[in-house]
């Protein structure tokens, strides 16, 4: 063969073609990396996008509303809600994802929960390992697969020549999260003030990842409510007050998670057997229909905490806590208050004189909070017995 004849098609070594023509071909890839490690979708926006600041005010008005409760931490931190930059410097992107978590999905427009009284009902995201541990871990992984494509994206306008900067999120640090997922069009924000996606409900976490490349924005998109009001209908303590207007100190989640100290009494009864955090409004969504089953095994309930009783729970001592709870989000209410909420679970649930047996075993054990708890469940119980 002379220098001037075709190469022998069978002997020749094919041309290593770089697919990347554009900054959508890197968020492609990014997209299809995500999706096989769990997570169900991604969106892209920049760290200087107007929504921040946007956000700014209308979290002001609703701190001068006073229902924020006991949640203090969200009067911090302004200037780093308002422009995220500042959160890791050298940021340009924002990586917004979401993660089901659902291990079996519930039926369609039914309130189940209310038809197991004896039983502590806890939140389903929080049954298993803690959510934040899972996201960040794979967020991290996906940055280390994304640093390792650097190379073949210098020759975009990416900014992929420059030292790769990036750091996991997920509930973790003062971000507009919701916001922020809506913004890069993983759903739209619900009456609830959740963000809800077509495709799949409501029933999923949010992560972020901040790194140095520079991608374009996604877009939002429409939301489709409507004039649906079945979550601030059904919400047990009417705490969303208004459509997208939630009085967080009169939320279930608030008051049994967030919340410290004595639960006032108005809220009791409405509270039920909810223990740790409340379904309820997400339950009622006619989007959550769709709502997907998560293929994460972290989600998977430990230590029966999808099926437990009420009366089971109240005999955990405190190092029992601990074990159960180690490495889950219920660890965050601590011992004294788990009890408390159980005592109020106890209260609320069908006469029985065992429950005011247990009740009184820890009379006297934690202090005036769980006893002024204790006292109430008993008296509710004593009620009960009296119009059998």
């Amino acid at each position: 063969m002379t220098a001037s004849s075709p190469p022998d098609s069978n002997t020749s070594q094919p041309l290593s073609l770089n697919p990347f023509n554009d900054a959508q071909d890197v968020k492609n890839w990014i997209h299809e990396q995500a999706l096989a490690l769990g997570f169900a979708d991604c969106g892209f926006i920049s760290v200087s996008h107007p929504v921040f600041e946007q956000q700014m005010q209308g979290l002001r008005d609703w701190l001068a509303e006073g229902h924020h409760g006991q949640l203090s931490f969200l009067e911090l931190n302004h200037d780093k809600r308002a422009n995220p930059g500042l959160l890791v410097e050298g940021t340009r992107t924002i990586i917004s994802v979401r993660m089901d978590y659902l291990e079996t999905p519930p039926k369609p427009r039914q309130i189940e929960d209310n038809s197991r009284p004896n039983h502590a009902i806890i939140a389903r995201y929080a049954r298993g390992r803690d959510y934040h541990k899972t996201l960040r871990s794979r967020l991290k992984k996906l940055a280390q697969q994304i640093e390792a494509m650097l190379p073949q994206w210098q020759h975009l306008d990416v900014n992929a020549e420059q030292p790769f900067v990036f750091r996991p999120f997920s509930d973790s640090a003062p971000i507009f999260e919701r916001p922020l997922a809506d913004a890069a069009g993983l759903g739209w924000t619900g009456k609830h003030t959740l963000l809800i996606n077509k495709q799949s409900g409501s029933f999923f976490v949010l992560g972020e990842l901040f790194l140095s490349l520079t991608l374009p924005d996604d877009s939002p998109v429409t939301a489709h409510c409507g004039s649906c009001s079945a979550c601030i209908d059904i919400c047990p303590t009417q705490a969303i007050i208004g459509p997208y207007r939630l009085k967080a100190d009169a939320c279930i989640s608030y008051l049994t998670i967030e919340h410290d100290g004595v639960i006032d009494e108005k809220y009791r009864k409405a509270i039920g057997n909810r223990v740790f955090g409340c379904d309820d409004c997400q339950l009622i969504c006619p989007w959550n229909r769709y709502a997907k089953v998560s293929p994460i095994d972290d989600f998977l309930a430990r230590h029966n905490l999808d099926n437990s009783l009420l009366a089971e729970l109240w005999q955990w001592s405190e190092e029992t806590f601990l074990t159960k709870t180690q490495g889950s989000p219920i660890r965050r209410t601590g011992y004294n208050n788990f009890l408390r909420n159980l005592a109020i679970g106890i209260g609320n649930a069908p006469y029985d004189e065992i429950n005011i047996a247990l009740l009184e075993s820890r009379l006297g054990t934690l202090g005036e909070v769980l006893d002024e708890h204790i006292q109430w469940a008993i008296s509710e119980q004593r009620s009960k017995a009296a119009e059998k």
